[in-house]
């Protein structure tokens, strides 16, 4: 799932505390030539709130069994975000579909500035201080990818010292 981010740690859940947020849940409709089939899929985000998240997609029946599959998808692709004094180091922009996201790190006690579902998943990783402008599509689906697109392109600069090959103080001072 996340194989196009070369720095994506992916995450075993065994052993973290994961708090699950559901984001929403839709009402589907099939109609048949015996009526109408109604079953519900629900996006959930969850994360430990210190830098690791993952999302999934539930579907089924009824809404409790829907959120129960959605967790255990979400539990699958748990991956690891850097975080550097309870924001982002650095800004990133994000698209999955039609949404597209921005999130900017902020000073510290500026809280969470995001709307809906970029909120949701910036909670679950743990970032407090953040400001994010989503664009485009408001679907909550492709919102939370978008989110999550931009969560993993992040690099923190020990990162980006190992991929250069030098030294963390010539990342900074050049």
């Amino acid at each position: 799932m996340y194989q196009k981010y070369k720095n994506a740690e992916l995450v075993k859940p065994s052993g973290i505390d994961l708090k699950d947020r559901l984001v929403g849940v839709q009402r589907v409709t099939k109609v048949t030539k015996g009526g109408r089939a109604f079953g519900f899929s629900a996006i959930v985000v969850v994360g430990d709130e210190a830098g690791v998240v993952g999302h999934g997609l539930g579907k089924s029946k009824d809404v409790a069994t829907a959120i129960a599959k959605a967790v255990e998808d979400a539990k699958k692709n748990l991956v690891r975000i850097p975080i550097i004094k309870g924001t982002l180091p650095h800004e990133q922009k994000g698209k999955f579909g039609g949404a597209r996201v921005n999130i900017i790190p902020a000073a510290p006690g500026t809280g969470v500035i995001a709307g809906g579902a970029v909120r949701t998943v910036l909670e679950a990783v743990g970032i407090h201080d953040v400001l994010s402008k989503s664009q485009g599509s408001s679907n909550p689906h492709n919102v939370v990818k978008a989110t999550f697109d931009a969560l993993l392109q992040l690099r923190d600069a020990r990162t980006i010292a190992k991929d250069r090959g030098i030294s963390l103080e010539k990342v900074f001072n050049g």
